[in-house]
């Protein structure tokens, strides 16, 4: 009898999880990546603190300041415009990819690009998000420092040799360490990371992701500073009406959160009707900028001085409603326009003077519907609602918020995602041809064994027919399969014959007198096994360019069944009948399944 292959492992030995020893190697890179993103993210902040110094008050100091004391006047509408020029000029001559808030960038580069990353990019990215935020642009640092920590991981990552899983690894680690560095908050990294950038939930991503954001946790009191970022220590007294008011103004950021994507997308619209060439729009928004900081200049900048009033209740609600009506402004054109910066803090701004400003209307310290405010418009905004639920409790250190501010980003969330088909970060990758999914399901292919979809009744060939014979079998009719198992007659499987295989042996000269056992028992032929994982068996045939394979029993090699592609189809057929067919079980019988019970 031919050697088949060995049998891959038995699914009795299959475990949870694929992850192996490799997670070790990754861990141990990642607190190389996890140190190089604090860094970064500190080198950052400097660099912007240095150009608001240089440009707004002329002196050489990289001590962080607010925009608040800015004088208004000519040059608050010249300093953004000329920064938005500097930009445009970077983007064009340097790497278009500076362009943007950075995650969607980051996002493309993991699904589409094999997590590559240029070293042009990691060095672009933050001066122009430095020249950006620092000349009054109305960002935060966070998207920035995601894209560039995650490009010096990829470029790390590319300095060994490994797969693109596991460059998209560090890649991922290194922007949540620098997000870890800035706000403190390595639980909500690593969280945005899973809702954002991942793609998966793998022990092989998740924990050297982790181990880079504890790592930037431990650099942050060495670099920044330690304790949470906006204390918070007020507690709410938790009731069923304070949770019902959670998710009803929930749903009040919910719609907030989908008029500034749209209205994002409606200016970036306009943009493009534009008669000029890309370069100049960040000029052009930038002149929109300078205009609303004569309004109010608090609205110019990172605003972590805001953020802080709003969550100290040091805000009145006329302040708080000018500021969001001017940071609303001049972010949504700023973002439109293609300039460099995040959007994480000026949504923390925008959505905690909303809440401020409901916070006079409801019971309460309006520093808590503040925070509410801020939990929900991330949620809500960037389809993250865990993210942005402990991001809120990380930021404050107060752990009696979780529950309200879950409440509030769940409600948002549900809003934004019955509302809008895309969020803020994936609608730019669709204007660009990308389509992705953000829903987490289990493989189909994964939960199911050959032996449930396999064909168990086989058209075979004797061993004993010859070539001459098998020939006129496949050609005589058009509906042959193009490929039968060889069987000997106890039914074990020889080998298999396809069409190609008798067009060879009638070119060769004696070649149809031979039978198929003395053809075909010395090749190989790829087989799956009953108990096999589908989607083991998918690979293998993908991998070896294979529309149908023989199934065997193990022990016996006795031909048991056939699986095709078509089988395969019927698999993702069952997953579309579990998703969309309704029906009362108890009222009457369930249908049958695409592949049977």
């Amino acid at each position: 009898m031919r050697n088949l292959p060995p049998p891959p492992e038995r699914a009795g030995n299959l475990g949870d999880f694929s992850t192996g020893p490799r997670v070790l190697v990754l861990a141990a890179m990642a607190l190389v990546v996890g140190s190089v993103g604090a860094i970064a993210a500190w080198a950052l902040m400097q660099l912007i603190s240095l150009v608001t110094n240089l440009v707004w008050f002329g002196r050489f100091s990289s001590a962080a300041l607010t925009l608040a004391h800015a004088v208004p006047g000519p040059w608050m509408v010249f300093i953004p415009a000329a920064g938005g020029l500097v930009i445009g000029l970077m983007a064009r001559f340097g790497s278009e990819k500076i362009r943007g808030h950075g995650i969607p960038e980051a996002i493309e580069a993991i699904l589409y690009g094999r997590s590559r990353m240029s070293p042009k990019v990691a060095i672009l990215k933050p001066l122009s998000s430095a020249i950006s935020i620092g000349t009054g642009g109305p960002f935060g640092a966070e998207g920035p420092i995601i894209m560039t920590g995650g490009a010096f991981g990829s470029l790390f990552a590319q300095c060994f040799n490994l797969s693109a899983a596991e460059r998209k690894t560090l890649l991922v680690a290194g922007g949540a360490a620098g997000m870890t560095a800035i706000f403190g908050t390595p639980i909500a990294a690593v969280l945005l990371a899973v809702e954002l950038l991942l793609f998966e939930w793998k022990p092989r991503s998740f924990i050297p992701v982790a181990v880079a954001s504890i790592v930037a946790v431990c650099w942050r009191p060495l670099i920044f500073a330690a304790g949470p970022l906006f204390p918070y220590a007020a507690g709410p007294v938790l009731s069923a009406w304070t949770l019902a008011l959670c998710a009803m103004l929930g749903i009040v950021f919910g719609l907030q959160s989908g008029l500034m994507t749209t209205l994002v997308y409606a200016v970036e619209d306009l943009f493009e009707r534009l008669p000029i060439h890309w370069m100049w729009w960040p000029a052009i928004g930038g002149i929109f900028v300078g205009l609303g900081g004569l309004i109010e200049p608090r609205a110019l900048g990172v605003g972590y001085d805001v953020i802080g009033d709003l969550l100290a209740d040091h805000m009145s609600t006329d302040a708080a409603l000018k500021i969001l009506v001017v940071k609303m402004a001049v972010w949504v054109i700023a973002l439109s326009s293609g300039t460099s910066g995040g959007v994480l803090a000026p949504l923390l701004i925008m959505g905690g003077a909303l809440g401020c400003a409901a916070g006079s209307l409801l019971p309460g310290d309006p520093a808590f519907w503040a925070l509410v405010g801020m939990a929900a418009i991330m949620a809500g905004t960037m389809r993250a609602p865990l993210t942005g639920t402990v991001f809120a409790v990380e930021l404050t250190g107060n752990t009696h918020m979780l529950l309200p501010v879950f409440t509030a980003s769940i409600a948002a969330y549900g809003l934004t995602v019955l509302l809008l088909k895309r969020s803020i970060l994936t609608e730019r990758l669709a204007r660009r041809g990308r389509h992705i999914t953000r829903e987490y399901t289990i493989n189909a292919f994964e939960l199911m064994r050959v032996s449930e979809i396999m064909t168990r009744d086989v058209d075979t060939l004797p061993a004993d027919m010859t070539a001459r014979a098998a020939a006129d079998f496949l050609t005589e009719k058009a509906d042959r399969h193009r490929m039968y198992p060889v069987v000997d007659g106890q039914g074990a499987l020889l080998g298999a014959v396809t069409r190609g295989d008798v067009l060879r042996w009638r070119r060769q000269d004696g070649g149809g007198s031979d039978s198929l056992f003395d053809l075909v028992s010395d090749t190989s032929t790829p087989v799956a096994y009953p108990d096999e994982i589908v989607g083991r068996v998918a690979d293998r045939m993908v991998s070896d360019d294979l529309g149908r394979m023989p199934v065997v029993d193990r022990d016996s090699r006795r031909l048991v069944g056939l699986i095709a592609r078509r089988d395969l189809l019927r698999v993702q057929a069952s997953t579309t009948e579990e998703e969309h067919a309704r029906e009362a079980f108890y009222l009457r019988a369930p249908r049958k399944s695409p592949i049977g019970s």
